[in-house]
């Protein structure tokens, strides 16, 4: 009898969320990523692990390493103890600084924000489970099954890491049991980035894939690409900087700092920016040396370029982001991209919007309800709502937003949908309309595929 493959989506919201899938194929369970909502506070922001309580998990796939996908990761592992978590070597060497860190933040919040429940892990706990961490190739395929003493002598269904050009470490995942398939993309990028190359899922073929879809309900700009938005930040950087302003741009610190980085390493060293100090982040300049300690193991371009080399980096703390220090550095690169409250960027930006001459320049997509949000949809010279602990600020500097997106547009996706060619679709990672989006093209494109779009907690079932 061929057996069924059931999928569980643990995202607690129908939106982004908290990623976290759990499969059951061949009597055995993967949960594929243990993400934690960014714009929830608590134990409320964790996937919903109550929905698979008292299960026992074989393995813990984890796709790469932003939070909304790995920031649960230490709840998971105590609530599965026998589990092994499996990652590609590349975000080994991230995911430990990374948790910390939430560490470190949940901490502060716990004083800042009045979130009793924080932390939701200590670092005691990261360092007790770090024996547990596995990091493998890209497309080596490994007997995750394997792992359980429970079920030792049975056929392990299998895993893969395919590079998912997302950021450094970033894998789509395959999973192969007896009679079935499936492809979880996490987050992919098919097109180059400055310094990351697109992702490799060639010759992807399975039953059952999972699908990101952040980018569905968003339409294509005419005459758009990556290389005119780029185009477009430096001339922005140009023109603040010849009329004596400041720039700050706020990112992510995984992927997008390093990206802005490389961008301002190649301008400088072309003469296309004056040779300058650039202020990051802490955590930010961490991933950074990790970008280039191990650019021999990442698909990348540039990979002479060593950006703590290239460019000289000062790390700017949240305490000295005051107005004594505009007078000293013009190139700010800070976490975190939605300018979250108590953050270098937040507070930064505070005194830079008094001042015409300088520039604030977002790289990403910024929430509506964050900070950064407010910031980008605000009029020059009009007051607004910046935050609960900045209150009512006026905007008199320059305001732009650059499509630099790591993330694939919808055709690129709906392209790789055909093909895969697999029987079934899931839609996740995306708002209402973006999975809107996906669920009517590919039903349009392929009438014969299974288009499925589970609420959170629900569970759907594959046959073989």
């Amino acid at each position: 009898m061929l057996s069924d493959m059931r999928i569980t989506n643990l995202n607690p919201d129908a939106d982004i969320g908290a990623s976290a899938w759990w499969l059951e194929i061949d009597g055995y369970r993967l949960l594929l990523d243990a993400g934690i909502h960014p714009k929830i506070d608590g134990r409320a922001a964790l996937p919903l692990y109550s929905r698979v309580a008292g299960e026992e998990a074989d393995a813990i796939a984890i796709s790469h390493c932003h939070h909304d996908h790995v920031g649960s990761l230490p709840v998971a592992m105590r609530l599965f103890p026998e589990a092994q978590v499996l990652m590609t070597e590349l975000t080994y060497f991230l995911v430990e600084r990374a948790l910390h860190n939430s560490v470190n933040v949940m901490t502060r919040q716990r004083e800042e924000l009045g979130v009793r429940e924080y932390p939701l892990y200590t670092h005691t706990e990261l360092d007790e489970q770090l024996e547990r961490y596995q990091g493998f190739r890209y497309e080596r395929e490994v007997e995750w099954g394997g792992f359980s003493r429970s079920r030792r002598g049975t056929t392990s269904p299998t895993l893969e890491f395919r590079d998912a050009g997302h950021t450094l470490g970033s894998a789509g995942i395959m999973v192969r049991g007896r009679d079935q398939t499936l492809f979880y993309t996490g987050d992919v990028s098919f097109q180059d980035q400055t310094l990351l190359r697109g992702a490799r899922f060639e010759d992807v073929q399975a039953d059952v894939l999972i699908l990101e879809t952040t980018r569905g309900g968003r339409d294509p700009v005419p005459g758009q690409t990556r290389e005119t938005e780029v185009t477009r930040l430096l001339g922005a950087i140009q023109r603040v900087l010849a009329r004596g302003g400041r720039v700050l741009i706020p990112t992510f610190a995984l992927g997008r700092t390093q990206e802005i980085l490389a961008m301002l390493a190649l301008w400088m060293r072309e003469g296309a920016l004056p040779r300058m100090p650039v202020h990051i982040g802490g955590l930010g300049r961490v991933f950074t040396e990790i970008y280039d300690l191990e650019s021999h193991r990442a698909n990348r371009r540039h990979t002479s370029l060593l950006l703590h080399e290239a460019l000289d980096l000062k790390v700017l703390g949240r305490r000295r982001a005051d107005a004594g220090l505009l007078r000293q550095g013009q190139l700010f690169v800070l976490t975190a991209g939605m300018m979250t409250e108590h953050t270098a960027a937040h507070d930064l930006a505070i005194p830079l919007m008094a001042d015409p001459a300088n520039g604030i320049l977002l790289v990403g997509y910024v929430d509506p309800d964050t900070p950064g949000g407010r910031l980008k949809a605000s009029r020059r010279g009009r007051p607004f709502l910046f935050s609960a602990s900045a209150g009512e600020v006026t905007r008199q500097c320059e305001l732009e937003a650059f499509d630099l997106t790591a993330h694939a547009n919808r055709e690129e996706l709906l392209e790789f949908v055909g093909e895969v060619n697999p029987g079934t679709v899931l839609l996740g990672h995306g708002d209402a309309a973006a999975r809107q989006w996906f669920d009517a093209a590919i039903r349009e494109r392929h009438p014969r595929m299974k288009v499925l779009q589970p609420a959170p907690g629900e569970t759907v079932t594959e046959g073989a």
